[in-house]
């Protein structure tokens, strides 16, 4: 078996691998002030009641968006695995060609990404990442990764309301059933919900348009794309598990 980890700012979304076959997926929250111990106990809990054992996995890769917890992530697979990690970043092959200016900048997860979306899409395609941050991921005709677009995520926009205005209340991030709130949590979440599918909409517009791409398949990802997903018209596919196929893929490419 083979353990995927993408480490993000929120989650740590971890998939076991047997060859192609996603067996299982679990997804924990970002602590980083946890250690490689409390990361092992964890894991291990979590694999023993999927009737998985650390002996059954013979490699581990890891994407990181969280430079600090690389290296707790690589000491518990170390410690309680016995199998030094891949890390998804310079010096890795990818198969994938960066037109970026510079491509050390371009974070791991967008990469991973891209990979998985080439693999199993048609040219050119767009990736919208729900996460922490949102980003979109362009990828020509030609399979080149061009760049994209970053904003704050859903749940950042949120957090900055309660925060930045005085008597709005922290929600919860549900879809209202009008537009028109008819009291301050569902004017907020209306706000916020269809203010976000516009918004993503409008990028995903600008991105054809430049990119002279009429026809380009938008694929969503991240924990909150079925969210957004059902309020827009411009996603053609939600793939929850992109992020975890891109690190089996590259897991293959590397071995």
């Amino acid at each position: 078996m083979m353990l995927a980890v993408d480490i993000g700012n929120t989650n740590i979304v971890l998939g076991v691998y047997r060859g192609r076959e996603l067996l299982h997926h679990f997804r924990l929250s970002t602590a980083r002030q946890s250690t490689a111990d409390e990361y092992g106990v964890l894991i291990h809990n979590l694999f023993h009641m999927s009737n998985i054992s650390f002996r059954d996995v013979e490699g581990v890769i890891i994407s990181s968006v969280v430079p600090p917890l690389v290296q707790v992530i690589v000491e518990m697979c170390v410690k309680y695995i016995g199998k030094e990690p891949l890390l998804v970043g310079p010096g890795i092959k990818t198969g994938l060609n960066l037109r970026y200016e510079n491509p050390r900048e371009v974070g791991a997860d967008r990469i991973v990404n891209a990979v998985a979306a080439i693999e199993q899409y048609q040219c050119p395609l767009v990736v919208v990442d729900f996460g922490t941050a949102t980003t979109f991921d362009c990828i020509d005709a030609g399979a080149n990764y061009l760049g994209g677009a970053i904003v704050p995520g859903l749940g950042i926009s949120t957090e900055a309301l309660y925060q930045r205005a005085s008597k709005l209340p922290r929600i919860e991030l549900e879809k209202p059933k009008k537009v028109i709130g008819r009291n301050t949590v569902h004017a907020m979440q209306a706000g916020i919900i269809f203010g976000y599918a516009g918004q993503v909409e409008g990028i995903v517009r600008r991105i054809k348009a430049e990119m002279n791409a009429p026809v380009l398949k938008v694929i969503a990802t991240g924990g909150l794309a079925t969210l957004i997903a059902g309020e827009t018209e411009c996603i053609d596919e939600v793939n929850p598990m992109l992020t975890l196929e891109g690190l089996r893929i590259i897991y293959d490419r590397n071995k």
